[in-house]
């Protein structure tokens, strides 16, 4: 018996302010066009597809703990400033042990020097940086392309 494939996006801190927050860096477009998008294009695929955004970490490590007994198969996961400074996260998804890819919407490695390390990146199924908001269509077009588990 097969299921329908469940992916969690998690958006870490100050992505609530896509759209004002320094645009050269992170694009015109708002968190709410970029969920949606990614909702269409998950429910195209027959694919289930629930957003989070928290500024609080404890937040993000709960809701990732929930994957345990939740159904959900992928995490594409934005941990914004997160990425370089949190150990609890990195270990939350190690727990979990649910394949994830990392995004990011700005090149980080074309930025300051301490945005080029990532706690997370050596254990994501893959990374996608630098292509705005596309980066998140893109990660989960690989995660849609994905064999469905059967559980």
């Amino acid at each position: 018996m097969t299921h329908s494939r469940k992916v969690l996006v998690l958006h870490g801190p100050n992505l609530n302010l896509l759209g004002v927050r320094e645009p050269q860096h992170y694009g015109a477009d708002t968190l709410a066009s970029i969920n949606a998008r990614l909702s269409e294009q998950a429910q195209a695929a027959g694919a289930t597809l629930e957003a989070l955004q928290s500024n609080r970490e404890f937040e993000l490590i709960e809701r990732i703990h929930a994957t345990l007994d939740d159904g959900t198969d992928y995490i594409i996961i934005n941990p914004a400033a997160y990425t370089h400074t949190s150990v609890a996260l990195r270990d939350a998804l190690a727990a979990v042990k649910k394949p994830f890819v990392e995004v990011h919407l700005s090149n980080v490695h074309a930025r300051e020097a301490f945005r080029h390390h990532s706690f997370f990146s050596d254990l994501a199924v893959g990374v996608i940086c630098g292509l705005g908001a596309r980066g998140y269509e893109y990660a989960l077009a690989f995660v849609l392309s994905q064999p469905v588990k059967t559980p």
